[in-house]
């Protein structure tokens, strides 16, 4: 080892904690986008004319680019340094930012925010994968703990695959869940997936190596955060119009008041691993998934005059479960993968919550957007189908909110029917999305009990490391002065000391 890429270890080792802290700052600043965008959703809509099909592009446009430069941005970083991924992501985030801050339409508004997409790309998979290279395996579960509560053509055939069977789930409602243009878009995206796959399976170097989807624990645990982000990203999305349409709160009231649910996250996420040490892995994720499935079925308990007492303890509930989910989750899956591409590993990582996350605003908000249109329709069609101008109520709460304040004075009656109608069509939408919800992260649980195991042990991930090495014999060194937790820095030769 050189005496220079001695003094960075040293260096980076001393500093790991401090180094975690900017890391998860910098996570946050991803994580936080997609919060304050569903809080501003109503405003957005009301002030940007957005139809609730608008709104679903809003927030997917975002975690669409994400998903799918993932892999292209963890394998980037790996091969060419992750300050430097870092660095550019926050130059292209900030710019894209600026752009949708002064957007004054919703095509702008959505091109930007596919920008910052980009942006989160190239950060999300460097912080994880600086953290599995700084910290030793005594620590790491700890560190990821913390972070979690902080909260080429593979990469074109992955967005458009993603892109088209968003498309199809958010136009849905609009066109009918079973009509001919729906189940084409659907069948599109299951092709463009499956050549997406082959392409993995067959290039020299993948962004995803397919094969590791062989093993239960990596799949289950993948499996297990993209059903409750499905479930939760989803739920968010229409607790946000709830908070606000039916129950009249401001953006800040609402932000304010969801943040016992961030509390929750806070409290669980570090606690998770001390909590694996004592009853192991599996049960730890399933607990947590069950958390979340009984808060989103009382969550479907939510009506028109409930008091904020009665809400808080139904959405502290998933976020708990989410702390105690993210970090062991989250180690399995990074454990699947060898230290030689922890870039890559989080990549995988970040890609299925943002996939289950689109997904979940797209099929989760289609199913609302689905019932509350079969509930508003007869009155719609009954009361407001012959005035003009008023065709944009049928199919959004926040519309039909907006028409009714501005109806004239002589149409106060209606008025006011046509606040109670919407929202209690809204009402009885919200209540079946979030049961899907619920199903999706019930399903979670018995994934978990099946096929995670009961812990994750250090002396397995070493191995792979060792497993790993011998099948690549010639592309990386595996240091002879690696012992058990020493993870191995590819950027500079170099193993980091255990800190016991």
């Amino acid at each position: 080892m050189s005496t220079r890429a001695q003094r960075i270890q040293e260096r980076a080792f001393e500093r790991r904690w401090l180094i975690l802290v900017l890391l998860c700052l910098s996570l946050m600043l991803t994580v936080l986008d997609v919060s304050i965008v569903n809080v501003a959703l109503p405003t957005i809509q009301t002030d940007l004319g957005a139809t609730s099909s608008d709104l679903q592009w809003i927030v997917d446009a975002y975690t669409l680019v994400f998903a799918g430069l993932l892999l292209t941005a963890g394998s980037l970083g790996d091969r060419f340094g992750r300050r430097g991924a870092l660095q550019l992501g926050f130059a292209i985030f900030g710019f894209g930012s600026i752009v949708a801050a002064l957007s004054n339409s919703t095509g702008v508004l959505i091109g930007a925010r596919a920008v910052m997409g980009v942006g989160g790309a190239l950060i999300m998979p460097a912080t994880l994968s600086i953290i599995t290279n700084v910290f030793p395996v005594q620590e790491r579960s700890r560190a990821i703990g913390v972070w979690a509560a902080s909260g080429g053509l593979g990469a074109v055939l992955s967005i458009v695959s993603l892109s088209v069977t968003l498309y199809a789930f958010i136009e849905a409602p609009d066109l009918g869940w079973g009509s001919a243009t729906t189940l084409i878009r659907l069948a599109v995206g299951v092709v463009l997936l499956a050549v997406f796959i082959g392409w993995e399976l067959h290039v020299d170097h993948p962004m995803l190596e397919v094969q590791l989807f062989r093993k239960a624990r990596f799949s289950a645990a993948a499996g297990a955060i993209t059903l409750v982000y499905f479930a939760l990203v989803g739920s968010v999305f229409l607790q946000t119009q709830y908070f606000q349409f039916v129950l009249g709160w401001s953006p800040l009231e609402t932000g304010v008041r969801m943040v016992p649910s961030a509390i929750a996250l806070m409290i669980t996420s570090p606690l998770s691993s001390r909590l694996v040490r004592v009853i192991g892995t599996k049960l730890t994720v399933a607990i947590g998934l069950g958390l979340v499935t009984v808060g989103l079925v009382a969550m479907s308990g939510m009506q028109m005059d409930m008091s904020y007492i009665d809400i808080v303890w139904r959405i502290m509930l998933p976020a708990a479960g989410l702390g105690l989910i993210l970090a062991p989750a989250t180690e399995l899956v990074m454990g699947a993968l060898p230290i030689f591409k922890a870039g890559i590993g989080s990549a995988v990582n970040d890609t299925t919550r943002q996939m289950g996350g689109a997904l979940g605003v797209a099929v989760i908000g289609s199913v609302m957007a689905t019932v509350y249109r079969s509930r508003f329709g007869p009155f719609f069609e009954s009361n407001l189908a012959g005035i003009g101008g008023l065709d944009a109520a049928r199919n959004s709460i926040g519309a039909a909110n907006e028409i009714a304040r501005h109806l004239p004075a002589g149409l106060q009656d209606l008025s006011t029917a046509v606040l109670a109608s919407s929202r209690s069509a809204f009402i009885d939408g919200l209540h079946v999305a979030l049961l899907v919800a619920a199903a999706a992260s019930a399903s979670g649980v018995l994934l978990a009990l099946l096929f995670l195991p009961a812990t994750a042990r250090a002396e397995d991930l070493l191995e792979q490391d060792r497993e790993f090495a011998a099948e690549h014999a010639g592309e990386f060194t595996l240091p002879s002065s690696v012992d058990l937790g020493a993870p191995h820095d590819p950027e500079f030769g170099i193993s980091h000391p255990t800190g016991e």
